[in-house]
């Protein structure tokens, strides 16, 4: 059977990372509730899907504390075409935290850190 990744996010401003991930990693956006109480928005690009919800610092107790990136998460986005993406990623003036290498384990990969802090990186399949 196969699998798919759909992950989910808490950033403490929704429009900056709405505007990565449709921007910057062209996603699109499949829902949109950032006018809701509980404002969230999901966005797809292939078999990738991203849920982003506005932390809710203010109404849970240590919510913040307990939405905040793990030490050491490192989400994986496979494309066809790795140097189409990074002249995309430069386009969009995104800061790349690594730029293009060739890895001894036969991929091509560059690592940028989305606006809510999750390491990414983008690697040739």
């Amino acid at each position: 059977m196969e699998m798919t990744l759909r992950f989910k996010i808490f950033p403490s401003d929704l429009d900056e990372v709405v505007d990565f991930y449709t921007r910057v990693l062209r996603f699109g956006v499949t829902k949109d509730q950032r006018h809701e109480p509980s404002a969230q928005v999901s966005m797809r690009r292939g078999a990738v899907q991203v849920g982003a919800a506005r932390r809710a610092v203010d109404t849970v107790p240590n919510a913040r504390a307990a939405r905040l990136p793990s030490a050491g998460v490192e989400l994986v986005l496979e494309v066809d075409d790795v140097a189409g993406e990074h002249d995309l990623v430069v386009a969009a003036g995104w800061p790349l935290e690594r730029d293009l290498q060739d890895r001894h384990w036969g991929l091509t990969d560059l690592r940028i850190i989305d606006p809510a802090g999750y390491y990414l990186q983008v690697t040739s399949r």
